[in-house]
């Protein structure tokens, strides 16, 4: 198979999504299988759409019968869908207030975010700087529920919050990585 990357740099980014997200993935997989469907269904239900963005993030990388608009589009809505899902519409339970209210401002501005950069039609003009605030805001949100967990008494939930707390950023750097590259070689 031939890969759409020739720098190692891409190569390292892919495979570091690749493997940090089926790591945590696996680690969610086993987490759903120890608590029980009935306790961590959702989890079961976020981890199809990381899969399917891994999925995506690999078939673009070896240029497999997706297109640049179809991974951008669909890794877009999937990811999109996790930010409604999980920090949004299920939010999890803050210890403090402002807490909660600052992740669930920048889970709207993830997707409001998502929204106007990979929606829109004229998605090559795009810069890296544009693309790498998704990536940001993501890990500030990770940031915070993870400062949140830690303000939290332990308990046998944490190791697997802490894990899935992370998958999603791990995923949208892959995805941005992806892009960015796609935006270099369409402006030579």
């Amino acid at each position: 198979m031939q890969t759409r990357f020739k720098k190692g740099v891409k190569f390292f980014d892919v495979g570091i999504t690749a493997v940090a997200g089926m790591l945590s993935v696996g680690i969610m997989l086993y987490g759903v299988f120890h608590f029980g469907l009935a306790e961590a269904w959702p989890e079961l239900v976020l981890n199809l759409f990381y899969v399917a963005c891994l999925v995506m993030i690999w078939m673009y990388f070896f240029s497999y019968r997706i297109t640049t608009p179809q991974f951008n589009y669909w890794c877009s809505v999937s990811v999109g869908i996790t930010v409604l899902l999980r920090d949004i519409l299920f939010a999890p339970p803050l210890a403090f207030y402002a807490l909660h209210l600052t992740c669930l401002t920048l889970a709207v501005l993830l997707l409001c975010t998502l929204t106007y950069f990979y929606a829109r039609k004229n998605w090559k003009s795009y810069t890296k700087s544009n693309l790498w605030v998704i990536f940001i805001i993501d890990m500030l949100i990770a940031t915070l529920y993870n400062w949140a967990i830690y303000l939290e008494p332990l308990n046998e939930y944490t190791n697997y919050l802490l894990t899935e707390i992370w998958i999603r950023p791990t995923i949208i750097y892959g995805m941005v990585a992806c892009f960015v590259t796609e935006v270099d070689n369409n402006s030579h």
